[in-house]
């Protein structure tokens, strides 16, 4: 059974950055599946974040992270990175990676594989 294992998340301040992790295992080809990061922050909805594509070929980010977040992956390792930068208060929120063969990469309910979520906290 495909799954998902987030690490790299912490309590920092504004200005700093954080590297998390998202680790595939149990089955299935990692390099065959798009890895998407979505966020949710305590009584918001929960939003789209990052996607990269299989061959990280495709990358799409939100508006609210464009220039400050890179997403990239190690099919080696069958592990997708989220390098965030110049990390803002209002970035706080639960981050959950996601990976699936999916045809709209920026759609929580395109996803069937699930990380636990990692919590990031930026302070002011």
């Amino acid at each position: 059974q495909v799954q998902l294992v987030e690490s790299g998340g912490g309590l920092v301040q504004a200005g700093d950055s954080l590297r998390l992790s998202c680790v595939m295992s149990g089955g299935g080809f990692f390099s065959a599946v798009t890895v998407g990061w979505f966020r949710q922050a305590p009584g918001k909805e929960r939003e789209f974040v990052v996607a990269i594509s299989q061959a990280s070929i495709g990358i799409w980010y939100a508006d609210s992270v464009k220039g400050r977040f890179i997403a990239f992956r190690d099919n080696d390792k069958n592990t997708a990175y989220l390098q965030m930068n110049s990390l803002k208060p209002e970035d706080t929120a639960v981050y959950t990676c996601a990976a699936d063969a999916v045809d709209v990469a920026n759609a929580y309910a395109s996803y069937r594989y699930f990380g636990q979520g990692t919590q990031v906290t930026v302070s002011s």
